[in-house]
């Protein structure tokens, strides 16, 4: 149980995001390291940190498996253990406090291609054995999860930076041969004396990509009678839970149904409190694992879990956190979690959610989908800033203006970046009286924390007789990618498609239903007979000033415009508020040679 140093589970650091705090813990150099490989080791590791922690002040910092389930109750079924510890703790001196996250990290690089474990077939089909076991009354709801898999190139660092570091209860715990990767949202227990709080998670609908359609994803969770159903079968599951440890009549739900945003998904959590003396032990006793990776019942629903899942969940749905003197402590639910295996640069990542008997087994695939897409992020994606490219002349001052900061606090508000619009003006009159010259090009770029900073150049003079040569980028983007419907630093997107063209002046893009979008700083209107088309935002597009405003005054209207309608378009113009408009003609050696050879390329 008690392992020293150089041992096989030698433990480097554990990094802890506390988001009441709003700080970081870094746990080094730890004193000792407590480790349970079988169920029959798992209280005994966890009272040994419990009393380290009372009696000689030590912190504890580390997890337990779901599989750790049966130590706290042997009616709980799972997997047997896999090739992680079923629980494990370091003990350490106070650690370390930051504002934020220390940016160590490098590049990512390639991204890994993560893989189902499963065919969406066997989901689909296991999904129909749950609502039969609902049915005959076996179950109210099941919490089925399915993994991922893919090789890693990248260290585990540059991984945890890119995908966690803003996750409310993220989380890095590395070891030699292994490390955890968190980026849970989830809050498992809370203990402050002796306040003790859960948030069961419960409820989910995917972000949409622009800020109107983003609350309108929002509204919809929360009203759905399906996911209220579902987050008060939870919440009513902890607070029984928690009355096994609780003073007697000190349960109480402080709120129900709260909608909260993360990078891609809305979730609905609630929030209970209870009176305890109890100590960790207890605590894990009577709430491990969390009811909202279970179902409930919670002994039924894991019976069916174990003989459903193909694979034991690890620390998946477990739980990582620390328990510091003075019976302070803070754990999450291990939710979007992956741990890697150093020796094979394997990692493995668990998604699911709460199936009841109406579930859509195709809409719960799906986010499942949805849930994994925080997988796919780069550290860039944390670290950017709103951008606003406006034309400013002597004369006129800043042209479409309310257009600008309209666009750029609606993209505040998607991204959750702190605005102020009369602060803002006065920055930008400000600025513009240290210009010269009669028209510049202004940059204004806006930080997560309201930040504001500018940047100018003049603007060179372009005859109004040219025409820009623009060629078909070599891929489709991705229409799910919120980046492209929001304008900032990060252009990966564009700079793609820029490396991979060939000689042009611009590269006009399209999506995988083969609908031209956008060129990579130009709205796009292409002219058929005596009418004036633009793509629709749905396209993937950013809703550029000077298009919104042609919309408006009713000199253009949206339609999706198909690559093949290229060729016979009567002219193409570019349109943004710096440069105007301008023509454009399209590298005929970019297109498409033929038909066949576009369907192929736009199911890829």
């Amino acid at each position: 149980m008690l392992r020293p140093g150089h041992d096989l589970y030698h433990l480097n650091r554990i990094v802890l995001r506390d988001a009441r705090a709003s700080r970081w813990l870094v746990f080094d150099d730890p004193e000792a390291v407590l480790v349970a490989d079988s169920v029959s080791d798992v209280r005994d590791v966890i009272d040994a940190a419990n009393r380290r922690v009372q009696e000689d002040g030590l912190y504890a910092a580390g997890f337990v498996s779901y599989e750790a389930a049966a130590a706290f109750d042997a009616a709980l079924s799972t997997h047997g253990a896999g090739r992680l510890p079923l629980a494990c703790f370091g003990l350490f001196r106070e650690p370390e406090y930051h504002n934020q996250l220390p940016s160590t990290a490098g590049s990512r690089g390639k991204r890994p291609d993560w893989a189902l474990t499963s065919s969406r077939h066997s989901y689909l089909e296991n999904l129909e054995k749950i609502k039969r076991q609902i049915e005959l009354g076996n179950s109210y709801q099941v919490n089925y999860t399915i993994r991922q898999q893919a090789q890693i190139a990248e260290d585990a660092w540059t991984l945890f930076a890119a995908v966690a570091a803003d996750a409310p209860y993220a989380a890095f715990l590395d070891f030699d041969d292994f490390a955890i990767v968190s980026a849970s949202p989830e809050l498992f227990f809370s203990l402050s004396g002796t306040r003790l709080e859960c948030r069961p998670m419960k409820g989910t609908s995917r972000r949409g990509m622009t800020t109107s359609e983003d609350n309108a994803a929002a509204m919809s969770l929360r009203r759905s009678p399906k996911d209220r159903a579902e987050n008060v079968m939870i919440t009513d599951m902890l607070r029984n839970d928690m009355g096994r440890i609780a003073v007697p009549g000190s349960v109480q739900v402080d709120s129900l149904y709260d909608v909260e945003k993360y990078r891609t998904v809305w979730q609905m959590t609630s929030s209970v409190s209870a009176t305890t003396d109890a100590e960790l032990p207890e605590i894990l006793q009577a709430l491990f694992p969390c009811a909202s990776v279970t179902g409930a019942p919670k002994a039924a629903s894991m019976k069916i879990i174990a003989e459903l899942e193909d694979s034991p969940r690890e620390i998946y749905t477990g739980t990582i956190g620390f328990l510091a003197p003075g019976r302070e402590a803070r754990f999450s639910v291990a939710i979007r979690t992956a741990w890697l295996d150093k020796k094979t640069h394997s990692a493995t990542y668990g998604i699911g959610g709460g199936i009841v008997w109406d579930s859509d087994p195709d809409a719960e695939f799906e986010e499942c989908l949805s849930k994994a897409r925080v997988l796919d992020t780069s550290a860039a994606e944390h670290s950017f800033s709103i951008l606003e490219t406006m034309l400013w002349t002597s004369r006129d001052g800043y042209y479409l203006l309310d257009e600008h900061l309209e666009r750029l606090r609606d993209s505040a508000e998607y991204f959750d970046f702190e605005f102020d619009r009369a602060r803002v003006l006065n920055e930008l009159a400000d600025f513009s009286d240290a210009m010269e010259s009669r028209h510049h090009r202004v940059r204004l770029l806006l930080d997560r924390d309201g930040t504001i900073r500018f940047e100018q150049a003049k603007l060179p003079d372009i005859p109004d007789s040219s025409c820009q040569r623009i060629a078909l980028a070599a891929d489709p983007v991705d229409i799910d990618n919120p980046f492209l419907y929001h304008k900032t630093t990060n252009r990966s997107a564009y700079e793609q498609a820029l490396a991979c063209a060939g000689p042009c002046d611009d590269v006009l893009l399209w999506n995988t239903s083969g609908d031209i979008t956008e060129t990579t700083i130009a709205n796009v209107i292409v002219r058929i007979g005596d009418a004036l088309y633009t793509p629709p935002i749905s396209c993937g597009l950013l809703a550029g000033t000077y298009r919104e405003r042609m919309l408006r005054d009713g000199q253009i209207s949206e339609r999706k415009i198909h690559v093949d309608e290229l060729t016979g378009a009567d002219e193409i113009i570019l349109v943004n508020s710096v440069r105007g408009e301008y023509r454009a003609e399209i590298v005929k050696s970019s297109l498409p040679r033929r038909r066949e050879d576009h369907r192929m390329r736009t199911v890829r």
